[in-house]
C-alpha cells in the first residue's frame, strides 16, 4: 500500500467536491483566539460602560439631593425671618458656606426676586401638592427650582465643573481598565486556543505519521471530554486497520503457499513433457494420460482457489452490499440443484420451510452451496446428506468421519486443512467464506456432532421484521 501527501496529488485527479479541496482560510487556533478576544472586551466594554453611567448617574443624583436639602433649608429660614433684608443677609450667609453655589428667592407677594440672576424653568405644582421641583443642566450648572403653593421660589444652581472632572477622571480609568482587559483577553484568547487545540495537534501529527510513515501507531488518550473520545475513535480506526493489514499480509502469504503445490506439480509435468520430447522418446499412452488428467486436477484446484479467493477478497471489500428481501428455502433449492451434479452419486434429505430475511442472495447461495459441497465432500458413497431450516436455524449434516472438538474452531480459519483433509481437494477457504457471509447477515456459524458420528455445521441466521 502506498499513502501519498496531500501535496503530491495532482490537481487534476481532485474534484470540487473531493473534501480534500478546501479554500486557504484563518487557522482554526487564530479564529478561537479571535473568538474568545472579542467575547471578552465585548463583555469587558460592557462592564466599563455601565459602570461609569451607573456612577454617573449617583453623582449626579447626589448633587440634585444636597441641591434639594440646601432649597429646603434656605426657604425655612427665609420664612422666619420674614422681611427683605432678612431674605438678602439670609443668602449672604448662605454663600458663605457654600460659594459654588448660586442661589436666589421670590417670594410668593413680591414679583421680584432676590439673590443672583439664574435662567431657570419655573415649576408647576401638581394638584393636591404643596410644592412643585424641577430639575435641570443649564450651561455647566445643575438647576433646582422648588415652587410653593403661597408663590415663593427658590432657585439654587451648582457648578459642575468638579464633578464633570470626577466624571472624566473616572472615565480615563474606565477606559483604562477596559484596554487592559482587551489585553488580557488577547492572552487569554491565545492560551485557551493553544491549550484547547493541543489535543487536535497531537491528532493531526499522528495522521501525518501515518500518511508519511505508513506506520499504524495509535496516540496516547488524555481526559474523558469530547477529545478523548475522538481520540479513542481514532485508536480503534488504527486497530481496524492494523487488523484488515494483518488479515490482507496473511490472505497473501496464505495465498502463495497454497499456490505452490498445483504450480509445482504442473511446473514437474511440463519439465518431464519437454525432458522427454527434447531426448527424442516417446511416453506411453497410459502415463500420458496419467499426466494429462495430473495436469487438469492441479488447474481445477488454483481455478477453485482462486475463485474463493476472489469471492474472499470481494465480501472484505463491499462497504455497502446490495441487501433484498429473499427467502433462505429459496436459496437452499437453488444451491441443492448445483451440488446435485457434482455429487450423483450421494442423497440429499431436506426439510425445509420458508424463512424470509434481508441479504444477498449470491452471497448466500455460495454460502450454503459451500457447506452442503463440504458434507457432499465426507460423505461416503451412497451417503446421506441431511438439511434441515426451522426458525432460520440451518443444519447441513453428514455421515462421515465427523470433526474432532479440537478442530471445531479452527475449521473456520482461512486455509486451514486437517491432516485427513489434506489429501482431498479443496483450497480450505470454504468454510472461512461460509463464517465471513454468516456473521456479516447478523448470523453465527459452529460445528456439532451429527446423529450418526459425522459431522453437522449449523448456521443461524435473522428473520425479517414485519
Amino acid at each position: 500500500m502506498i499513502l501519498r501527501k496531500y501535496s503530491d496529488i495532482p490537481d487534476e485527479e481532485l474534484s470540487p467536491s473531493d473534501p480534500r479541496v478546501h479554500e486557504a482560510g484563518t487557522p482554526i487556533r487564530w479564529r478561537l483566539s479571535l473568538l474568545t478576544t472579542l467575547i471578552v472586551a465585548v463583555a469587558v466594554g460592557a462592564i466599563t460602560l455601565v459602570t461609569y453611567w451607573t456612577v454617573s448617574g449617583i453623582l449626579t443624583a447626589s448633587v440634585d439631593a444636597e441641591l434639594d436639602q440646601n432649597a429646603t433649608g434656605v426657604i425655612s429660614r427665609s420664612e422666619n425671618l420674614g422681611s427683605i433684608a432678612g431674605i438678602r443677609e439670609d443668602i449672604e450667609q448662605f454663600k458663605l458656606y457654600h460659594p459654588d453655589i448660586r442661589v436666589a428667592v421670590q417670594p410668593g407677594e413680591d414679583s421680584l426676586s432676590y439673590g443672583d440672576a439664574i435662567q431657570f424653568v419655573a415649576p408647576d405644582i401638581p394638584p393636591g401638592a404643596d410644592l412643585g421641583t424641577t430639575v435641570q443642566t443649564i450651561g455647566n450648572e445643575r438647576v433646582l427650582a422648588k415652587r410653593y403653593s403661597d408663590g415663593t421660589t427658590i432657585v439654587l444652581a451648582q457648578d459642575m465643573a468638579r464633578t464633570h472632572d470626577l466624571i472624566s477622571a473616572l472615565g480615563s480609568v474606565m477606559l483604562g481598565i477596559c484596554l487592559l482587559g482587551i489585553l488580557l483577553s488577547i492572552v487569554a484568547g491565545a492560551f485557551v486556543s493553544t491549550t484547547g487545540l493541543r489535543p487536535l495537534v497531537r491528532f493531526q501529527r499522528a495522521v501525518d505519521r501515518i500518511t508519511h510513515t505508513d506506520e499504524l501507531k495509535p496516540i496516547q488518550v488524555h481526559g474523558s471530554d469530547e477529545l478523548a473520545q475522538l481520540s479513542i475513535s481514532f485508536n480503534e480506526m488504527v486497530e481496524t486497520l492494523q487488523e484488515s493489514r494483518r488479515r490482507q499480509s496473511s490472505l497473501i502469504a496464505d495465498a502463495g503457499h497454497e499456490l505452490k503445490t498445483p504450480l509445482t506439480s504442473i511446473r514437474t509435468n511440463v519439465e518431464l513433457l519437454l525432458m522427454v520430447l527434447n531426448s527424442g522418446q516417446t511416453i506411453p499412452d497410459d502415463e500420458r494420460r496419467d499426466i494429462k488428467h495430473d495436469v487438469i486436477a492441479q488447474l481445477d484446484e488454483m481455478a477453485t482457489l482462486i475463485n474463493d479467493l476472489v469471492d474472499l477478497a470481494r465480501d472484505d471489500g463491499e462497504a455497502n452490499p446490495s441487501t433484498v428481501e429473499i427467502d433462505l428455502d429459496q436459496v437452499i433449492d437453488a444451491a441443492l440443484t448445483r451440488v446435485e451434479r457434482r455429487h450423483p452419486d450421494l442423497t440429499f434429505d431436506v426439510d425445509s420451510e420458508p424463512w424470509p430475511m434481508i441479504g444477498e442472495s449470491a452471497a448466500l447461495e455460495r454460502a450454503v452451496l459451500n457447506l452442503l459441497g463440504n458434507a457432499g465432500k465426507w460423505s461416503p458413497p451412497g451417503g446421506t446428506v441431511r438439511v434441515r431450516l426451522h426458525d432460520g436455524r440451518l443444519e447441513v449434516s453428514d455421515s462421515g468421519p465427523g470433526i474432532a472438538v479440537d478442530e471445531r474452531e479452527k475449521v473456520f480459519e482461512r486455509f486451514y486443512r486437517s491432516d485427513e483433509s489434506r489429501s482431498m481437494p479443496g483450497s480450505g477457504l470454504g468454510l472461512s467464506i461460509v463464517q465471513q457471509t454468516v456473521l456479516r447477515h447478523g448470523g453465527s456459524v459452529w460445528v456439532e456432532e451429527s446423529d450418526d458420528g459425522g459431522a453437522k455445521l449449523v448456521a443461524t441466521f435473522p428473520g425479517l421484521t414485519r
